[in-house]
């Protein structure tokens, strides 16, 4: 039987690579779309951070535009 490895939240990322602390000291212009994104999403689900929802969509859809 194989365990499913589960997804590392944002809390527990250095508080540098956090979008919303990012945001807060460097400024939007320093975060990727994805990051501003999980921003919006503001949390993930079982199994997936906020930020990787956010990829998912930005390669899925590309632009905020789309």
């Amino acid at each position: 039987m194989t365990k499913k490895a589960k997804a590392t939240g944002i809390k527990t990322w250095p508080e540098d690579d956090r979008p919303r602390e990012k945001l807060l000291k460097k400024g939007a212009r320093a975060l990727s779309n994805s990051e501003l994104l999980a921003i919006l999403l503001c949390t993930g689900t079982n199994g997936s951070s906020a930020i990787d929802i956010a990829r998912k969509a930005m390669k899925k859809f590309g632009t905020f535009n789309e």
